[in-house]
């Protein structure tokens, strides 16, 4: 399988870091493919609605999501990787999300596997909700397979997330994957 992660964090050495290392791990272990792309180094521009693209053409815009565009068509699962800011992903994943616009019915049509890894300074019981529900339904809207998810609530910094239970479980996650 051809992993793509969309590591939306602006710390490339940070503690999302640090869960994709340990997911990809296991997954190569798993036979699998992983590519990251590093999408908070990118050049992409929000979306800005003018729907151009026709929910399904080509956008208006040319940026850097032209290239991510072709990978993520080319990918067999998408994972999501985000430091949780104010209860959401970061504004550089988001900006990737909403470009998907042009690409909706492609995306839709490839029934992509998914899977979601998130990191927070907070570690209460509803720390993750909002994202969540967020990520739930861009697996209901676009037909995503969800694969699994790792909330490591309690990864404020990267030496906290090196010494968590998180690390084991994105391991795990990606090695389990079929």
């Amino acid at each position: 399988m051809k992993i793509l992660v969309l590591q939306g964090s602006p710390n490339t050495n940070g503690s999302t870091a640090l869960l994709v290392g340990e997911f990809a791990r296991g997954a190569k272990e798993a036979g699998h493919s992983v590519e990251v792309a590093h999408v908070a180094q990118m050049d992409i521009a929000p979306c800005t609605g003018c729907v151009a693209c026709g929910y399904g053409g080509e956008c208006s815009q040319s940026d850097d999501f032209d290239d991510l565009r072709e990978r993520i068509l080319a990918a067999d699962m998408l994972v999501f990787a985000t430091p949780l800011y104010y209860y959401g992903m970061a504004a550089q994943l988001k900006a990737v999300v909403d470009r998907f616009c042009a690409a909706n019915p492609y995306i839709t049509r490839k029934r992509l596997k998914s899977a979601l890894l998130a990191v927070a300074w907070n570690d209460d019981d509803w720390t993750f909700d909002a994202l969540e529900a967020h990520y739930d339904t861009l697996v209901r809207y676009l037909s995503f397979a969800d694969k699994g998810r790792v909330l490591g609530g309690g990864c404020g910094t990267p030496g906290m997330t090196k010494h968590s239970k998180h690390m084991r479980a994105a391991y795990a996650l990606g090695r389990s994957l079929a």
